[in-house]
């Protein structure tokens, strides 16, 4: 089991409670339920209900995981629990680019909506989705203010996001309780054109095209943050599982209810005008500012300048956490040994990884410079995300084989059917992602390898761990794998690295070599393979019962 960090633990249930909800609760809502409606219509809320499913499964899998390890950057470091250090310095990448990048989102998504006041409209040029030189000072001065935050502590951070939290809940609830009882239209779900999209891509390729491209995923993730400090947990074994599973609920209602809400109140004449669901992406002014622009024209002045304030505490609010997961999970990193142990190094009143969040926050920055749009980055960021995700299934199944009578607070029900499921199931939504997506990942996993290397080249870390090859053999063919599946299959059609400029006609793929449904019948066969040889390993593998981290 994971012995005792360093770390102040200073957070209660409803410190973790608030933080799992306030890394749930940012930009998503204010963004997708357009994102989604314009690519599958109405029936953007079955995409809703098929992801909500996935993620709440997920976060029941992370439950149990965390009652086990209750440490700062957990997300990261279960794989190494289970299959040592390739495993989890590969999961524990995706981990980390993840948080670091979703912080520079939600400020992109802060000045977008903030955008639309005459005074802030040269902050951003909806044309292209990137900031202005102007909007790029903004965004610095907002993620100095993250840095200066997780600087004061643990603590400070707790107080600061329950008071934001509260608001973050209380607007969205306030505003789709309003919209549905005052401008809510029940024909709009079967008007232009009906429930379903018609056409190219055809109805159910587009619902599971808006799962990932739509934002659903992007929004609907991030039940995990309680799990990233929960080493500063006060009461970890008790509280962690709580905060995870009651988030992850939590902002499912929401997000759910705030689709409904904005397909319900659109005006019919605002349809009727551009003829088609995937035609109302043509409208500017929603697709800079959603629900302000929805509420604005509804008449609801005072309630579309409400959004725009919460348009910068939300998003800005799921920003500051996400610059301290990603922290946390530098920390733990290192605590394993795959980045160097300056990383460990800590304040000593507040015991905050300075590092940790000065790097993060550096990283971030760098997404702040003229860049691709809200939904491109959020489409990264989801690949990402669930490809961090799919490690806890793993590491669960090898877990219940390999240390059976640990103590568990939370022990997932069903876990033999469960586990390989949620695999399953997060490999799908990795590939729905598409070609251009993956692609981009996996030479961003390269890079990660390569810092690694570099790293014990140079002789940064005098003490890094042995890489053991054998358990986690089966990542090399998991990973080429789904790149492989991807790159025949239909989804994120175009050249690497998200089809950007010289790279747009550079290994194009997700051209529907394999046709649909087939594709995803050999995605679930190849994962269930994956997950067998992954568990064959973990019977193996001796060495991996008891096994802690790479410990400084």
């Amino acid at each position: 089991m994971a012995q005792a960090e360093d770390l102040r633990r200073d957070v209660g249930f409803f410190g973790l409670l608030w933080i799992s909800t306030g890394t749930d609760l940012g930009s998503g809502w204010l963004f997708g339920a357009f994102a989604a409606v314009t690519i599958a219509g109405p029936a953007a809320l079955i995409a809703w209900a098929v992801a909500s499913v996935i993620i709440i499964l997920l976060a029941l899998v992370h439950a149990e995981l965390g009652s086990m390890f209750p440490e700062s950057g957990g997300t990261g470091r279960f794989p190494h629990y289970a299959f040592g250090s390739l495993a989890g310095a590969t999961f524990g990448w995706f981990s980390y680019v993840q948080a670091a990048t979703i912080a520079p989102i939600e400020v992109l998504a802060a000045i977008e909506y903030l955008s639309t006041a005459s005074w802030a409209s040269g902050l951003y040029h909806p044309s292209t989705g990137t900031l202005s030189p102007s909007g790029v000072l903004v965004a610095i001065v907002m993620m100095l203010l993250f840095v200066t935050v997780n600087l004061l502590g643990i603590r400070w951070l707790s107080r600061a996001n329950s008071i934001i939290t509260v608001w973050k809940v209380a607007i969205p609830i306030a505003t789709i309780a309003i919209l549905m009882t005052t401008h809510f239209h029940p024909g709009n779900f079967t008007a232009a054109g009906g429930f379903f999209v018609h056409g190219s891509p055809g109805p159910a390729e587009s619902i599971l095209r808006a799962i990932t491209g739509g934002g659903i995923v992007f929004s609907l993730m991030g039940f995990e943050g309680a799990l990233q400090i929960g080493g500063e947990s006060s009461d970890p074994a008790r509280d962690l599982p709580r905060a995870v599973i009651g988030a992850a609920l939590l902002c499912t209602v929401i997000y759910v209810g705030a689709q409904v809400a904005f397909i319900g109140a659109l005006e019919p004449a605002t349809l009727l005008h551009y003829g088609t669901w995937t035609g109302l992406a043509a409208d500017t002014q929603l697709a800079q500012a959603p629900f302000f622009a929805l509420t604005a024209m509804l008449g609801l002045v005072w309630l579309s300048t409400l959004l725009r304030v919460d348009a910068v505490i939300s998003p800005s609010g799921t920003g500051l956490l996400y610059l301290t997961s990603a922290s946390r999970l530098s920390f733990g990193l290192s605590r394993s040994g795959y980045i160097p142990k300056v990383f460990l190094v800590e304040e000593h009143r507040t015991r905050v990884p300075i590092l940790g969040v000065l790097l993060s926050a550096g990283l971030g920055l760098l997404f702040l410079l003229p860049f691709p749009s809200w939904s491109k980055l959020v489409s990264v960021v989801t690949g990402a995300a669930v490809l961090m995700y799919a490690g806890a299934p793993l590491a669960l199944g090898a877990l219940r084989r390999s240390q059976p009578e640990a103590h568990r607070s939370y022990r997932l029900p069903l876990a033999g059917l469960l586990a390989p499921l949620a695999f399953v199931a997060a490999t799908l939504i990795v590939y729905w992602a598409g070609w251009q997506t993956i692609s981009t990942l996996m030479l961003v996993l390269l890079l990660g390898f390569g810092l690694m290397a570099l790293a014990r080249v140079l002789r940064l870390d005098e003490d890094p761990p042995r890489i053991e090859w054998m358990a986690g053999w089966w990542l090399f063919p998991y990973l080429g794998g789904i790149s492989l599946l991807s790159y025949l299959g239909n989804f994120g059609p175009g050249g690497i690295l998200g089809g950007v400029g010289p790279f747009h006609d550079v290994l194009v793929g997700g051209q529907g070599r394999i046709p649909l449904w087939v594709d995803m019948g050999v995605v679930t066969v190849f994962s269930l393979v994956v997950y067998a040889g992954a568990m064959a390993q973990s019977r193996r593998s001796t060495s991996i019962s008891g096994r802690e981290p790479h410990r400084r």
